[in-house]
């Protein structure tokens, strides 16, 4: 990271800043362009290691690239306030983000499924009290992205 003033190192901040965030971008490779593809999302985080939870419709152009290439990058940012200035290269833009890379694998027992939608639940509800049968879990399709590099950085 170039600007290691605004570099996040902190677990709990990390946890932090991705609790605030309602949206995970997913970079997806397509031959030689990039496909990306904005993600309602759930997480945890375990002794330094993070993981995604995603939903999305059991078909589609996102599902067909991930099987032929599983690997990804991913962006989360919040709290963008835009900071004016006399000048235009006075203008700035305070924010918090967080960028990784990762690998992407399907969940396919509903025991996971259900665990996973509960971190869904809790991302965007704040709520723990989420449950699921297994008619419900059956029609989603549930993936799982596993951090393999992760960085946090705020400008505030």
């Amino acid at each position: 990271m170039r600007r290691k003033d605004r570099e996040v190192m902190a677990p709990e901040r990390i946890r932090e800043i991705i609790q605030a965030c309602d949206c995970i971008r997913l970079g997806i490779c397509d031959g030689d362009t990039a496909y990306v593809v904005p993600l309602s999302f759930g997480f945890t985080e375990e002794g330094g290691s993070y993981a995604f939870y995603l939903h999305c419709a059991s078909v589609g152009k996102k599902l067909d690239l991930l099987r032929r290439n599983p690997h990804v990058g991913f962006e989360l940012d919040t709290h963008h306030v835009l900071v004016s200035g006399e000048r235009a290269c006075d203008y700035t833009l305070r924010y918090q983000s967080v960028m990784g890379t990762g690998t992407v694998t399907w969940l396919t027992s509903a025991e996971a499924k259900k665990e996973a939608l509960g971190h869904l639940m809790r991302q965007c509800s704040g709520l723990d009290r989420w449950t699921f049968t297994d008619a419900e879990v059956e029609r989603v399709t549930l993936l799982r992205l596993d951090a393999a590099e992760l960085t946090c950085k705020e400008h505030l």
